[in-house]
């Protein structure tokens, strides 16, 4: 079993910044995607940002130029948000995919309000 935990959420000015972290845990085999992924009230969840094993990342049009995935090794994956905007607020999810399996972590509350 994988645990993932996320951290670094909480209320922000609209063009302010927040880091979300994610911490991987148990049965950590090898390196695969990691996600952040969000979801407003009633709206879908979405993906916002991937990086893969190779290292290759990916980005949702709406954040691309203001957010930033990267990890650190096999387990740990952060997401800087600069410029938050307002339509940012959401729960967001940490995600790893590792072989056949997918993971999610609990999410965390990312606010952008004045």
């Amino acid at each position: 079993q994988v645990q993932l935990v996320e951290s670094g959420g909480g209320l922000v000015q609209p063009g302010g910044s927040l880091t979300l972290s994610c911490e991987a845990s148990g049965n950590i085999f090898s390196i695969y995607t990691m996600a952040w992924y969000r979801q407003a009230p009633g709206k879908q969840r979405e993906l916002v940002a991937s990086i893969a094993g190779t290292g290759i990342t990916r980005y949702a049009d709406s954040v691309k130029g203001r957010f930033t995935i990267s990890r650190d090794n096999v387990k740990t994956v952060y997401l800087q948000m600069n410029s938050l905007k307002p339509e940012d607020t959401a729960l967001y999810y940490c995600y790893r995919h590792q072989a056949l399996s997918d993971y999610w972590g609990q999410g965390t509350q990312v606010t952008v309000s004045s």
